[in-house]
């Protein structure tokens, strides 16, 4: 049965490799069906991944068989950024990414797989699985692990973000350690993706938008039957992605790409999105950077109200007022989606006709928007001449326009213990810098700093600009992703104390008033700040691009 327009095998290899099945157990019947690899990410440290146990193995494999494939298993690395934020493990969650994708290629290239279904959940892992499966180019369906549900502490809606704000309220005094305690406790009730329209949930979606998963996938409950009918359904989609050889290149280009995006700034999608669609992007020959998602930004409004673009509203209501395909479906209404893009399971406009009612007061009209622009914005000055990004649907329109002077860092760490002692006030704007991809190296979170600012009330008081990245959970005024980084000798690393710094995310600006003169002068005697890195960060830190080209060891496909 095995295709031999996916994988063409001289009788002695297919004998060598049969031979070391039969040594597994595998008949030698069994060993004639084509072997569709089950890459998981299930391990017991991360709860988005948490979900995909044997349980879900064996359901995917009875439906696989049941259809003429043979599923065997293939584990490869599942990492929660949550696990080590505010440690120095988060330098490695980014690279991870491209890691992933490369155990992703390897394990298809090296077994000879005919096609797979890919188990992910979180924030790096779903984009490095899509980048992987899209080099391979064989049939492929993901599988994302649902999210988890809300937390709850005395009456308040909780998620894994609010312990960090807990801890600047318990260290500020307004918070007492039991009820911090009490935030941690809380916070996380189940296994699945973190319950706000963060990364992981992102990715979830990027996956489905892209037509790699079942409609629904990305906003369905982890662990529910109706996650468990939809694993079934990506089951029978590879199989059927196998005996049509539908290859993901074959409805993955241009178009479906810039759908993603305009998912994304409909919904308030998260800052990483513009590393790591552009990654995925270039993996295709499709061109989509930081220019695409303002352009895209100016179209789409954003119609999502989910944490943190509202208080309490979390994916728990996103799925009950109509979830991914509920938001297609307003994009479609509005004119702003294509409803004959194709994918594995149907085109936009069959999932939208998933859903008959969309709640309104969760999942707007595009005529009745939470902003009238999407939720990212790209920012353009002296401060990132590349660029600069921001969530703006998570700032409060009071501090759109913003100056201050500069308090300048060369560590998250640094100014998170400076604004717990204080030492930051309101007005300041707040300068991490050497957090970038190559910098830190590993461009990690500055989310538990922005934490700090939301958990003492300063939301819309400080600012920060940083080299560094954010949670998809982040509000506040905080602009990321600044390109040139600092160590690669972009402006960002010249700025001193007392240096204003004016914001406007309406005009698209970052600006420091420094003249030209003055930022040369500077530069003639700036060194750059050298953090240590050893084994893979010093290779990804060698060869990664900028944050405004992806971070990524696979920009050039030469």
């Amino acid at each position: 049965m095995t295709n031999e327009k996916i994988r063409t095998w001289n009788e002695e290899s297919l004998d060598h490799r049969n031979a070391l099945l039969y040594a597994m157990g595998v008949g030698e019947e069994d060993a004639k069906r084509p072997i569709i690899g089950i890459i998981n990410t299930w391990n017991e440290m991360n709860p988005g991944h948490f979900p995909f146990d044997k349980e879900l193995v064996r359901e995917l494999k009875e439906e696989i068989y049941g259809a003429g494939g043979l599923a065997l298993e293939l584990p490869i690395t599942g990492i929660c950024d949550g696990m080590c934020s505010n440690t120095p493990g988060d330098r490695y969650t980014l690279p991870t990414r491209d890691l992933v994708s490369s155990e992703v290629e390897t394990v298809a290239e090296l077994n000879g797989l005919e096609g797979m279904i890919m188990l992910a959940t979180c924030d790096k892992v779903v984009p490095g699985m899509v980048m992987g499966a899209l080099r391979v180019n064989i049939p492929t369906v993901m599988f994302t692990g649902g999210y988890m549900a809300a937390g709850h502490y005395q009456g308040r809606m909780l998620t894994l973000t609010h312990t960090k704000q807990a801890y600047a309220a318990y260290v500020e005094g307004s918070m007492s350690r039991e009820d911090y305690k009490g935030v941690v406790r809380c916070a996380c009730p189940t296994p699945g993706a973190c319950p706000f329209m963060g990364t992981a949930n992102t990715m979830s979606s990027m996956a489905e938008l892209l037509g790699l998963s079942p409609h629904g996938n990305a906003s369905t409950r982890s662990q529910t039957p109706k996650w468990h009918e939809l694993a079934r359904e990506a089951a029978r989609g590879v199989m059927r992605a196998w005996r049509e050889e539908i290859r993901p290149r074959d409805f993955i280009d241009q178009r479906s790409m810039e759908n993603v995006v305009r998912y994304m700034m409909a919904t308030g999608g998260s800052t990483n999105s513009m590393l790591h669609i552009p990654a995925i992007a270039r993996q295709t020959g499709c061109d989509i950077g930081p220019e695409t998602f303002d352009r895209i930004s100016r179209e789409v409004p954003c119609i999502s109200t989910i944490y943190p673009n509202h208080p309490t509203y979390t994916m728990e209501e996103f799925e009950a007022a109509g979830g991914l395909p509920g938001v297609v479906k307003e994009l479609i209404a509005g004119g702003l989606l294509d409803a004959g893009t194709r994918g594995l399971f149907g085109t936009l406009g069959d999932k939208a006709a998933t859903v008959e009612e969309v709640d309104h007061a969760v999942i707007r009209p595009v005529a009745d928007p939470v902003h009238p622009q999407g939720g990212l914005a790209v920012l353009h000055g002296n401060i990132g001449t590349d660029s600069a990004i921001v969530k703006f649907s998570a700032v409060d329109p009071a501090a759109w326009r913003f100056s201050g002077p500069a308090k300048v860092y060369e560590s998250q760490d640094d100014a998170w213990h400076a604004i717990l002692k204080d030492e930051i006030t309101a007005g300041d704007v707040v300068v991490i810098r050497y957090e970038g991809p190559k910098g830190s190296p590993g461009m990690p979170h500055m989310e538990t700093f922005m934490a700090a600012v939301l958990g003492k009330g300063l939301g819309a008081k400080i600012a920060l600009v940083s080299d560094g990245r954010f949670s998809g959970a982040t509000g506040g005024l905080a602009i990321g992703h600044v390109s040139p980084e600092a160590y690669e000798g972009g402006n960002l690393a010249l700025i001193r104390d007392g240096d204003l710094i004016h914001i406007d995310i309406e005009a698209r600006t970052l600006r420091v008033d420094v003249s030209g003169e003055e930022l040369q002068r500077r530069r003639e005697e700036w060194t750059p700040v050298v953090k240590p890195a050893s084994g893979w960060l010093q290779l990804y830190r060698k060869h990664c691009t900028s944050a405004h080209q992806g971070a990524t060891l696979f920009w050039d496909q030469d």
